[in-house]
Parts: structure tokens; C-alpha cells; sequence
């Protein structure tokens, strides 16, 4: 009984292989005949696949001039910041050095005034 079934598969396998052989014949038949139609099709696929690379392109190099931009203005705006404050500082030290001038100014004029009335009351 297994000599049936095996000329059966062998015979599914037979003519699968000549229905696939059959189908690539065809196909090719085809091919040579939409010959033009396929050359369009394909420049076309091209075309739009040139287009979408472009695009992808100019949004890469648009996001990594705003990158390069914003980065700049944060850059810009810490050195501003750190200029402030270092011309803040600069000139709480002028103040407290004229501050400092002021008092030295004022203790040497009593210093001066109680020697003046020292020399005075002899």
C-alpha cells in the first residue's frame, strides 16, 4: 500500500514543480512585453525614493542647525551671566573699597581732632 501514496507525493511534487516552471515562464513572457511600463514604474519608485532621501536630509540638517543655534543662545546667554555677575562683583569691591577709603577718611579725621585738642588743652 505505501507504492500508491508515494507515486502520489511523487507525482504532487512533479507537478508542483512544472506549475511553479510554468508560472516563471510566464512571468517572463510578461516582462519583456511591459517592458516600458516596468522602466516608468521603476523610475518613478526612484524619483520618490530621491525626493524622500532629500527631505530626510534637509529635516536632519534643519534639526541640527536649531540644535547648533539653541545650544549658541545658551552658550550666549550663560556668558552674559557670567559677565553680570563678575561686573556685579567688580563693583560691590569698588563700593566696599571707596567704603573702606570713607571710614579710614573719617577715623583719621578724629584721630587728627582728638591729637588737635590734645595739643590744645597744653
Amino acid at each position: 500500500m505505501s507504492k500508491p501514496r508515494e507515486n502520489d507525493f511523487a507525482e504532487r511534487l512533479n507537478a508542483a514543480a512544472k506549475a511553479r516552471q510554468a508560472h516563471l515562464e510566464k512571468f517572463r513572457a510578461n516582462l519583456g512585453a511591459n517592458d516600458s511600463a516596468l522602466k516608468e514604474r521603476d523610475e518613478r519608485r526612484l524619483a520618490a525614493a530621491a525626493a524622500r532621501e532629500k527631505r530626510t536630509t534637509d529635516r536632519k540638517v534643519a534639526k541640527e542647525a536649531a540644535e547648533k543655534a539653541e545650544r549658541e543662545a545658551r552658550e550666549a546667554a550663560i556668558l552674559a551671566e557670567r559677565q553680570a555677575r563678575e561686573q556685579a562683583a567688580a563693583e560691590a569691591a569698588a563700593r566696599k573699597a571707596a567704603l573702606e577709603n570713607e571710614q579710614k577718611a573719617r577715623r583719621d579725621a578724629r584721630y587728627a581732632a582728638r591729637k588737635e585738642r590734645g595739643k590744645r588743652k597744653k
